[in-house]
């Protein structure tokens, strides 16, 4: 992924709290998809990356500035979700402050 796309995607999640809610849902994937490894429902796990949205869009529509929308309506689904992870790495690495 090209740097280009996450200084846009990064753009557009300027506000603390709408990456505070990205976060939130980053840590709600992760700990989805251990509870699907841990209870063998392998077919679950095709849901994994939808999970972070229903926090990631609430945060759009709740924090962010008027017209604010996702990513994803932007560019394409993996491009936003990967910048999704990168953005939560970032902010583990203190890069973001997200309070």
């Amino acid at each position: 992924m090209s740097d280009k796309y996450y200084k846009q995607y990064l753009k557009n999640h300027s506000r603390p709290k709408v990456k505070l809610m990205h976060f939130i849902g980053q840590l709600a994937t992760i700990a989805y998809f251990i509870f699907c490894v841990i209870t063998k429902n392998w077919l679950w796990l095709l849901f994994t990356p939808l999970v972070v949205y229903p926090f990631a869009v609430s945060g759009h529509y709740i924090f962010g500035p008027k017209g604010n929308k996702p990513s994803f309506h932007k560019m394409s689904f993996l491009t936003a979700k990967w910048c999704d992870v990168r953005m939560f790495v970032d902010t583990l690495r203190g890069k973001h402050k997200i309070w």
